[in-house]
C-alpha cells in the first residue's frame, strides 16, 4: 500500500491479502486476495444469462445425522436446471446466523457446475477462486477450462458457488449509483494531505460508506465472515450427496480451505489450497511481505522488459526504478484527467501495475501503459484498474469490492495506535522504496464499521484430516511463498509443493509438473511426495 500525496478516502491496495485492511496509497486503502488471471485471458466475461427452466436434475443429500435444527438446511434437495454453455444452476438455502439457524433470516448461495464429462462421477469437486467476493459461479461457469483441467472435468462435477455476501447469493450492497462508487474509489479530497481536514474529510467518507453498506445490505452484514462460509461449504458438501469434501481453493480461497479442514477434519476428501496463505499473520505482517513481494515482482518485470519488443525501460533495473517512483510523484503533484471525468494519479497507476503484476503473461500491459503516459495518455492503465474493481463502461458489474470490505471487517482486527501505524509504516518502506509510502491513518474504513472482529487470529491444524497439498509460487507476490510453507507445516497433514516462477497461482500456469501432480491427486488420490519442487 504506497501512500500518497493526494490519496482519497478508499482504494483497493494492490497488494491483494487474504482479506486483510491494510495502510496504503489512499487513506483506508485495501489488500484483497482476488485470483487475477492473465488479462488476454480472461478480460471478457459473458454476462449471466437468464432464463431458467422449471424442473431439472435434483440432487441426493448425503443424510447424515446433523443437530435437529440444522436438519432443514442439510436435508434440502438442489434442483439443478440449465442456465446456458452446459452448465446447471440451483439456489440452496443457509440460516444467516449459524450460532442461531432458523431464527432469523435464511440467505439464499448461488451455485452452478459442469457435470462430469466421462459419463460417470467421482462426486463433485468445488473450486473457490478468491477474494474476497470473487464470484464461483462466474468464474466456473463461464471459465471452467482456465479453472480446471479437461482431465478433472472428466472426472468430476466442477461446482463453484458465491459465498455469502458475493454476486448472486444474498449479497452486501452499499453505494447503489456508479458515481458513488467512482468517488469513493477515484476521488482525491480537496484538503491538503496529512492535515486534520484531510482525515476529517477521509475519515467521512469512510463512515458514509459504511453506513450505506448497514442500510443497503442489512442484518447480512454482520454475518458475512469467512467462518460461516465455511459451515455454508460443509452444508452444501451434504446437499450435493459427497460424504467428503473435494475442494480446489485458489488465492483467499485456500482460507476457507483451511479453516474448513481445521473445522472438519474428518469430512476432507481432497483438498489442494493453490496461492496459500498462513493464518497466523497479522495485517501488518500481510502487508509487509506484500510489499516485498509485489517490488519483487517490479524488479522481475524491469529485468526482464528490455529483452522484450517496445520497451519503455532499456536501462538497469535501479534505473528503472527511479523512473518509476519519480512517476508516482509526478502523478501525484499533477493527475492526469480521464474523458470520464476521473484524473489518474499515483493512487490509480498503484493498482495499475499491481494487476498486470499478478501474471507474467499481462507485463505486456505494464509496457504499454508507461509508454502510453510518457504522452499523457490513461487508456491501458485505466483499464488495467479498471479489470480490477470490475468497471465496465462506467459501470460495476459485480459487488466484489463491497463484499471484500464486509468480509475483511469482520475476518480480522484493526491497528488503530497511530505510533505503532508509524513504526509499521516506516517498515514497509524500507522492503518497498519504489513504491511504497503508507498512509498515516491505517484501516480508518474498518475502524469505523458497524460490526468488528471477534476472536483471535491463529494456527490451523486439521487434526486426523486426509492429506492437504499446499501449493506455492516462489515468486508470488500476492500470497508470498513463505506463507505456503507456513501452511503445510502448520496442518498435520499438510503436503507442500513448490512451483519456481513468476506470478500468483501456480496450477494456471499449465507446468505438468504442477498440473500433472494435482491431478493424479485429485482423480486417483496420489499424494506427490512433500517437499516436491517444479521448476517453471
Amino acid at each position: 500500500m504506497t501512500g500518497a500525496d493526494r490519496p482519497t478516502a478508499l482504494r483497493p491496495s494492490r497488494r491483494p491479502s487474504r482479506c486483510r485492511v491494510a495502510p496504503g496509497r489512499r487513506a483506508a486503502a485495501l489488500a484483497a486476495l482476488v485470483l487475477v488471471p492473465a488479462l488476454l485471458l480472461s478480460a471478457c466475461v459473458p454476462a449471466w444469462l437468464q432464463g431458467l427452466v422449471n424442473g431439472g436434475e435434483t440432487s441426493t443429500p448425503t443424510g447424515e445425522e446433523v443437530a435437529e435444527e440444522l436438519r432443514p438446511y442439510y436435508t434440502q434437495v438442489l434442483t439443478w436446471t440449465d442456465c446456458g454453455g452446459g452448465a446447471q444452476c440451483a439456489t440452496a438455502t443457509a440460516p444467516l446466523d449459524w450460532e442461531n439457524p432458523g431464527a432469523g433470516d435464511d440467505i439464499d448461495l448461488a451455485l452452478v457446475r459442469h457435470p462430469a464429462t466421462g459419463g460417470q462421477s467421482q462426486g463433485s469437486l468445488f473450486i473457490n477462486p478468491g477474494g474476497p467476493g470473487a464470484s464461483g459461479v462466474d468464474f466456473v461457469r463461464d471459465s471452467v477450462d482456465f479453472a480446471v483441467s479437461a482431465d478433472l472435468q472428466r472426472e468430476f462435477d466442477i461446482v463453484g458457488w458465491d459465498p455469502r455476501g458475493v454476486g448472486r447469493s444474498s449479497a452486501v450492497a452499499c453505494y447503489t449509483d456508479p458515481a458513488d462508487l467512482d468517488q469513493f474509489i477515484f476521488g482525491i479530497p480537496e484538503a491538503e494531505f496529512g492535515t486534520p481536514e484531510w482525515e476529517a474529510e477521509v475519515t467521512e467518507s469512510s463512515i458514509a460508506f459504511a453506513e450505506a453498506c448497514a442500510e443497503n445490505t442489512g442484518p447480512l452484514l454482520e454475518f458475512v465472515d469467512t467462518n460461516s462460509t465455511v459451515r455454508d461449504l460443509d452444508m452444501l458438501r451434504a446437499i450435493v450427496g459427497d460424504a467428503q469434501l473435494n475442494y480446489l481453493g485458489y488465492s483467499y480461497g485456500t482460507d476457507i480451505g483451511a479453516r474448513y479442514a481445521d473445522r472438519f477434519p474428518e469430512k476432507v476428501g481432497r483438498l489442494v489450497l493453490d496461492g496459500a496463505t498462513d493464518p497466523t499473520t497479522t495485517t501488518f505482517e500481510v502487508v509487509l511481505a506484500q510489499s516485498e513481494g509485489f517490488e519483487n515482482a517490479l524488479r522481475a518485470y524491469l529485468e526482464a522488459c528490455p529483452e522484450t519488443d517496445a520497451c519503455p525501460f532499456p536501462g538497469s533495473v535501479d534505473e528503472s526504478l527511479v523512473l518509476v517512483r519519480a512517476l508516482y510523484d509526478r502523478l501525484d503533484a499533477d493527475p492526469i484527467p480521464a474523458d470520464d471525468g476521473r484524473f489518474f494519479d499515483g493512487a490509480v497507476l498503484d493498482i495499475a501495475i499491481a494487476t498486470a503484476l499478478y501474471d507474467e503473461g499481462s507485463w505486456s500491459f505494464l509496457s504499454q501503459m508507461f509508454t502510453e503516459l510518457r504522452t499523457g495518455i490513461v487508456d491501458t492503465g485505466f483499464l488495467l484498474a479498471d479489470f480490477y474493481y470490475g468497471r465496465e463502461n462506467g459501470e460495476y458489474i459485480d459487488n466484489s469490492l463491497e463484499a471484500f470490505i464486509a468480509i475483511n471487517c469482520l475476518d480480522y482486527p484493526v491497528e488503530t495506535d497511530r505510533a505503532v501505524i508509524a513504526e509499521q509504516n516506516e517498515q514497509i518502506r524500507a522492503v518497498a522504496p519504489t513504491t511504497a509510502d503508507p498512509s498515516p491513518l491505517g484501516d480508518v474504513l474498518c475502524a469505523n464499521w458497524p460490526y468488528q472482529f471477534e476472536g483471535e487470529l491463529g494456527p490451523v491444524s486439521g487434526t486426523g484430516a486426509a492429506p492437504i497439498l499446499v501449493v506455492g509460487t516462489t515468486g508470488d507476490p500476492a500470497t508470498p511463498y513463505q506463507w505456503a510453507e507456513a501452511l503445510a507445516e502448520q496442518l498435520e497433514s499438510g503436503v507442500l509443493l513448490t512451483y519456481v516462477g513468476e506470478g500468483h497461482i501456480a496450477y494456471d500456469e499449465g507446468d505438468p509438473c504442477i498440473v500433472d501432480a494435482v491431478d493424479a491427486y485429485f482423480i486417483s488420490g496420489t499424494v506427490p511426495v512433500d517437499g516436491l519442487v517444479c521448476q517453471g
